[in-house]
């Protein structure tokens, strides 16, 4: 009772001296309010705001990877370590050809070179071409990388019309409050891999920098594989009052890559290591500038522009796939040299502008937001193939005489978007959306098959309206129920637009692919231990373009058309949950020790045509990674189980083929490890990936880097060192 009457008694004197240091102020200081914003992430995985930099997200479907607190063997870009808690993610391995940009893909699309993705850097496009050549050959190294952001095919309206939605590379920023640091990155590992990263930053008055230069020198799994890299990034911000920013950015790669090339199922069971190509090599010089604004007008307002320019090439010599891949490459002993390589080139330009502005208006009682804009991209490129390259076996690109083919295409779109959020309450948000795009392509040029060459000049406009509606209802502030339906499509590439054969045929009423993608989900985050996201995607996928067998009833010979095959349908479901156990029993608890799930399961299957059934190609049935994560102030470490389902190579779902993208892809299980020490500003890294030295392998394909199957890579190891000043 006394200890009780005490505590009041203190407490009333504590509530009299403030009043009197109160009123013998001045004056009365009212703070602003402060709004804090951020990402909802329990352990390097969370989720978008509803609105942020003038894009709206509400409703979506999306993920955030915070790359930093990631244990991963991020010197080679290890995809499945890094982006594997994407549920649904598939991934083309193709490491042990040389192309460490692996590419990816998700609900059931095709994975190679993120061809069904809209890939981007700091909000940019970075892949060769928006719609006409839509392959990555480039993405940063992820020791520059902040954070991934990760967006389903709602991304749609707001980005552009890609079936698989977007996946954004945010990089590094200038650090803050500091005019000068430097960081310094060294990894060794398996094969010869030598990985070398440094970066500074700072700010100075109204300018701000951040720059990065990495080198990787690698052997990798197989004969006759090799790689070395150099990629840069510069970015300079000039920030000449809060509401105004404005940056430039340049972006490199320099490679030269030696391919050993695919395999028949035989030699892949006999010896996965196995190499019969020494002659392939590879060069893609890669170059980005980008230019930004951004301004603050309003409290409310917010008004961005960005410009982008790629100046690319890729160009490749090769043993051809003539004869297929089991056909070894050796000397004629009548020439005692070997046979004429193939030489190949292309030439990327692409430039984009995209103006985007929102802003946060009351209608009734509850503030809406309003976001659009106006995508403008032009790009043209030049593909030169079939050129008689040297009989050497070195780094040769050469060509004597012309080439076989010679085409040129152009791409123009034009396509304004809006989207709206609709507030009804506190709770509930509803948020449609409209995207027109104009799209004009052109391809010119010739092909000769033979001794007939096939000349061709073609344009051709087309325009869609697509639409979608999100609506998302939030109980409590980390719970909420979302759904969402927008429109996609797939325009004719360039690959489907050229000549292939004398005896081929296209059709003239060749109809770009549409369809829609769907979600219906629920996800939460409960304190600082427990993250949950569950959801339901359907996918439609109409007027896939493809090659069947038809008769020319005159001449009674058969000959390929590429038509509108079929349309395909995608459905299943995506779960991601992690569970901190330590953080659960005790919420201030320094250490943590969790377990997350990554799961999806994929019914993908053609619904019309003369493949009508079957399963679409390269789309496993389930994908699976489990991991288990420990860290306290200074430690952490991360073991990770990765299950693929299995797979078919083509339309056809055979097992066994002449064909060397046509086959079965088994399904396989890899164990990776990772684990990190820090202390103030130093870290030292290791880790084994594929521990159990799996053989497997992800890709078939008829051409680059094959033909024939593509083996990941089997067991490796890892060990690095970086430091801060």
């Amino acid at each position: 009772m006394m200890k009780n009457k005490k505590l009041i008694a203190g407490v009333f004197a504590l509530i009299i001296f403030t009043s009197t240091k109160a009123q013998q102020n001045d004056s009365v200081k009212t703070l602003k309010e402060v709004i804090v914003t951020g990402y909802k992430t329990v352990n390097g995985v969370g989720h978008l705001l509803e609105s942020q930099d003038g894009i709206i997200y509400a409703g979506m479907k999306n993920e955030v990877i915070i790359v930093d607190s990631l244990d991963a063997n991020k010197a080679i870009n290890n995809t499945r370590q890094i982006l594997g808690r994407i549920p649904g993610l598939n991934i083309v391995e193709t490491e042990s050809s040389g192309f460490t940009a692996n590419g990816i893909a998700t609900r059931g699309l095709n994975p190679t070179q993120s061809i069904e993705m809209n890939t981007r850097q700091n909000g940019y496009n970075i892949s060769a071409d928006v719609y006409g050549y839509n392959e990555a050959y480039y993405i940063p190294p992820m020791e520059a990388v902040k954070r991934i952001e990760m967006l389903r095919g709602a991304a749609a309206l707001q980005f552009g019309a890609q079936f698989g939605g977007l996946v954004n590379y945010v990089t590094e920023d200038a650090p803050k409050g500091k005019p000068f640091q430097f960081t310094t990155s060294q990894t060794i590992g398996s094969f010869g891999m030598f990985n070398f990263f440094n970066s500074i930053g700072g700010n100075y008055k109204k300018i701000s920098y951040y720059g990065f230069f990495q080198y990787r020198n690698m052997n990798s799994y197989r004969p006759n594989s090799q790689q070395w890299q150099l990629s840069g990034f510069g970015k300079v911000q000039y920030t000449p009052s809060k509401n105004i920013n404005i940056s430039l950015e340049y972006s490199l790669l320099r490679n030269r890559i030696q391919m050993p090339g695919g395999l028949t199922d035989s030699l892949f069971d006999a010896n996965p290591k196995t190499s019969i190509r020494a002659r392939n090599w590879l060069k893609s010089p890669w170059n980005i500038i980008s230019n930004s604004i951004n301004l603050n007008p309003g409290e409310n307002t917010t008004i961005s522009l960005k410009t982008t320019y790629i100046f690319s090439n890729r160009s490749l010599v090769w043993r051809n796939e003539d004869g297929g891949p089991g056909v070894l490459d050796t000397i004629d002993p009548a020439t005692n040299q070997y046979v004429l390589r193939e030489a190949e080139s292309e030439d990327m330009h692409s430039i984009a502008t995209e103006a985007r502005f929102s802003t946060n208006y009351n209608l009734g009682k509850n503030k809406s937001t309003l976001a659009g804009g106006l995508r403008f991209t032009y790009a043209w490129f030049k593909r030169e193939e079939g050129g008689e390259g040297s009989t050497g076996s070195d780094f040769d690109l050469s060509v004597t005489g012309d080439y076989e083919n010679n085409l040129n295409f152009t791409t123009l779109n034009i396509a304004p978007f809006v989207e709206n959020i609709f507030r009804v309450g506190k709770k509930l948000t509803v948020t449609p959306g409209l995207r027109f795009e104009f799209l004009k392509s052109t391809a010119n040029g010739y092909v000769i098959d033979d001794v007939f060459k096939i000349t061709t000049d073609k344009s051709r406009n087309r325009s869609f309206l697509l639409t979608g509606l999100g609506i998302e209802y939030k109980p409590k502030y980390n719970t909420s129920i979302y759904g969402n339906i927008s429109q996609a499509y797939k325009p004719i590439d360039y690959n489907q637009q050229q000549p292939f054969g004398v005896t081929a045929k296209i059709d003239p009423n060749l109809k770009d692919a549409v369809g829609f993608n769907s979600d219906l989900g629920y996800r939460t985050i409960i304190k600082n231990y427990l993250n949950v996201d569950a959801s339901l995607f359907y996918l439609a996928y109409n007027n896939r373009i493809g090659e069947v067998v038809k008769t020319d009833p005159a001449p009674g010979l058969d000959y390929a058309y590429r038509t509108n095959i079929a349309s395909s349908v995608h459905k299943g479901i995506e779960t991601y949950i992690e569970f901190n156990i330590l953080k659960c029993l005790n919420q201030r608890s320094k250490k943590g020790l969790s377990i997350f799930n990554s799961f999806a399961y994929i019914d993908a299957r053609y619904t019309s045509g003369e493949f009508k059934g079957n399963r679409v190609e390269a789309a496993a049935k389930e994908i699976e990674r489990v991991g288990v994560i420990f860290n306290n102030t200074h430690f952490s470490s991360t073991f990770q189980i990765n299950y693929v389902g299995d797979a078919y190579g083509d339309a056809t779902n055979v097992k066994v083929s002449d064909n060397p993208i046509a086959g079965y892809i088994p399904a396989y299980t890899v164990l990776d490890f990772s684990t990190t020490y820090k202390i103030n500003n130093y870290e030292i890294k290791c880790g084994v990936n594929n521990l159990t030295d799996k053989s497997y392998f992800t890709r078939r394909t008829d051409e680059y880097p094959g033909p024939g199957i593509i083996p990941a890579v089997g067991r490796s190891f890892y060990l690095g060192f970086t430091a801060k000043f």
